[in-house]
């Protein structure tokens, strides 16, 4: 991946971008992080699936009942990365580049991303498998709603399961074995694929257009609601719930911009924070833009914080 941005910022510079991402998702669902108790570490949840979903194959793990099992082609190409108030009036400061340059052109492979937030019988699925320690609220919602109460770790070791299956499974699609054949896994979207999907082709601020719409997400709300619950015909690529119902956690540490996938394993071990995206139902309408960075703590689990998977070449 490459990008025409300039040096990275400062060390000060780069304190400051840090705090404004936290202060996205600490300062908007705030109430939640100090009422809501975080679940004690190693319990294992209640493993409970349904029988059946509708529009889920239950033969496949609860992955979408499509030709691809949910995963939808973002193709090849650049996309502008970022903004500020000259192009978006709601655009934070840690989305600007630099002071020289607002944006920055960021070219990405093909890559796939799952058409909706994982579910709870999704993950309930991977974890009456594999009897990972999952805290049990996590698995406490309806099964089609997207599951939250997920830290970074769980997302990721759902992802890593997910591969597995998908390449031992004769219910895998051709398409999508030959991709896993080859090299291609399973993980969390990088925030540059998390932004060129929520953006599309038409450089959209929001998922659905230019301006807010509580008609498009589940926003300012009192809960999640089920994925795709939200007609939006105007979202790109057809994914759905790319704002508001759960931030979405991704595998890219938080880091001030210009962005590039070759930095992103620098601070893995130095306890660093994750970017997460999207919004949730706890948030206004400028926390579901297409541009807005938010982050936690990797251990955090709570009741708005929940992910999606992409599938993407080695």
């Amino acid at each position: 991946m490459t990008s025409s941005a300039p040096t990275r910022p400062d060390a000060g510079t780069s304190r400051l971008g840090l705090a404004l991402l936290v202060l996205l998702v600490t300062g908007v669902g705030g109430w939640m992080f100090t009422q809501t108790p975080t679940p004690t570490g190693g319990r294992v949840a209640d493993t409970t699936t349904p029988a059946s979903l509708d529009g889920f194959r239950q033969d496949a793990w609860f992955l979408p009942d499509e030709p691809r099992l949910g995963f939808v082609e973002i193709p090849d190409g650049p996309f502008l990365m970022g903004g500020t108030p000259t192009t978006d009036p709601g655009a934070f400061d840690n989305e600007r580049w630099s002071a020289a340059q607002p944006r920055g052109t960021v070219h990405l492979p093909t890559y796939y991303l799952g058409r909706y937030e994982v579910t709870v019988a999704q993950f309930a699925a991977f974890v009456a498998d594999t009897g990972y320690p999952a805290a049990a609220e996590a698995l406490a919602g309806p099964p089609d709603h997207p599951v939250s109460q997920v830290s970074w770790p769980d997302a990721l070791a759902y992802a890593e399961w997910l591969s597995r299956q998908l390449a031992a499974s004769l219910a895998t699609p051709d398409d999508l074995r030959q991709r896993l054949d080859a090299g291609w896994r399973v993980t969390l979207p990088s925030e540059a694929q998390w932004e060129k999907a929520a953006r599309g082709p038409e450089d959209q601020i929001y998922p659905w257009g230019a301006v807010a719409d509580r008609t498009r997400a589940n926003l300012q709300g009192q809960s999640t609601v089920p994925v795709g619950s939200y007609r939006c015909d105007e979202c790109p690529y057809g994914l759905a719930d790319m704002g508001g119902n759960v931030w979405e956690w991704t595998r890219s540490p938080v880091q001030p911009y210009p962005f590039t996938a070759e930095d992103d394993d620098d601070t893995v071990g130095d306890d660093a924070l994750w970017v997460m995206r999207g919004g949730s139902f706890t948030d206004p309408e400028r926390n579901a833009r297409a541009g807005t960075r938010g982050g936690g703590d990797p251990g955090a689990r709570r009741p708005f914080m929940g992910f999606r998977v992409a599938l993407v070449a080695p």
